[in-house]
């Protein structure tokens, strides 16, 4: 396994263990409408060939997880942080009552791999198969498990890969079989090309901080506003349609070796005195320094700076989403 985050040259195709995941099962007859009433997402509408994020609220309308979820027949699968899976699956079963459902913490069954690289590359790694429409979220089940497309980062093609337990060996065999063609990465590697697509993932520290929105979850098709009630969807219907929103995610860099945590502020020089934003993820970038998701008002000035640790802490540049915001909004870029 190597130790680096940064894949060797010219190789293409990378994997990883993403060993800061864990997957909740959700099953029983009555799984989609319980899911359905819990979950910001359509997921009684949810065919087996799609996956799609989703966010859990609490009663403000503020996020307590978000989930990459998907279906084999009628058992769910929530892929979280590790250390949130048995919190949120007890928090979730407190819900069940009566209804014909069964949650469980799947985690030590259900390892889950990242790929990077071409379709040729994943088609000779697992099959034809295992091809996928080049579409973000697309899933497809073989005889060894699920495969989903996921976004790009950085213009390269991503697979999140679920294998039953059963095929872990023969996937691993496979790899270090093919590997003038396929480099092994490591997780924080991994978290960084999520960072880079512009996703986030809610942590502890920063739970119950955000209304879906204010991280751009519904850009990202992790909102369903035609779909019925879930904790907290007034106040995220709300922000919606009322034009209350005034914060939003936006990518930055930030030329130190220090690693920022999920909830560190984030300053302003024209308010020195209080912090404006917070940090929602942070990783260390191949190229050098640190690469962050940060949450800001929408009108902050091109006039200013933006620090960590205070007004003259380490400067923040912003950077382009990967992907449009509704109603044309944009970040101006302060200037450091």
């Amino acid at each position: 396994m190597t130790t680096g985050i940064s894949p060797p040259p010219n190789t293409p195709a990378t994997w990883a263990r993403l060993t800061h995941l864990g997957v909740i099962e959700v099953s029983g007859a009555d799984a989609a409408g319980f899911l359905h009433n819990q979950l910001t997402n359509d997921i009684e509408g949810l065919p087996e060939d799609l996956a799609r994020l989703a966010g859990y609220c609490s009663a403000k309308g503020r996020l307590l997880a978000t989930f990459l979820l998907w279906r084999t027949g009628a058992t769910f699968h929530l892929a979280v942080p590790l250390e949130m899976v048995a919190p949120l699956a007890k928090r979730l079963s407190m819900f069940v009552l009566r209804a014909k459902v069964a949650i469980r913490d799947a985690s030590a069954e259900s390892p889950l791999f990242g790929l990077t690289g071409s379709v040729s590359d994943l088609v000779s790694l697992l099959g034809e198969a295992a091809k996928t429409p080049p579409i973000a979220y697309q899933h497809v089940q073989t005889s060894q498990g699920s495969v989903i497309a996921l976004t790009a980062a950085l213009g390269r093609p991503r697979w999140l890969l679920a294998p039953l337990l059963a095929s872990v060996p023969s996937l691993l065999a496979s790899l270090q079989a093919a590997r003038g063609t396929w480099s092994e990465i490591d997780a924080a590697h991994w978290r960084w090309l999520d960072l880079r697509a512009g996703i986030p993932q809610i942590v502890p520290a920063i739970q119950d901080r955000f209304v879906p929105q204010m991280i751009n979850f519904e850009a990202l098709g992790g909102v369903n506003f035609k779909k019925g009630c879930y904790p907290g969807q007034e106040v995220v219907a709300r922000s919606q349609y009322l034009g209350k929103l005034k914060r939003r995610m936006t990518l930055a860099h930030l030329d130190s070796e220090n690693l920022p945590a999920p909830g560190a502020d984030v300053f302003h020089s024209a308010r020195p005195a209080d912090p404006i934003g917070t940090v929602v993820n942070a990783e260390r970038s191949p190229e050098g320094g640190v690469d962050v998701l940060i949450e800001i008002p929408l009108e902050a000035s091109s006039e200013g700076s933006l620090h960590l640790e205070g007004p003259l802490g380490p400067g923040l540049a912003l950077l382009d989403l990967p992907y449009p915001l509704p109603q044309n909004e944009v970040f101006v870029r302060p200037r450091l």
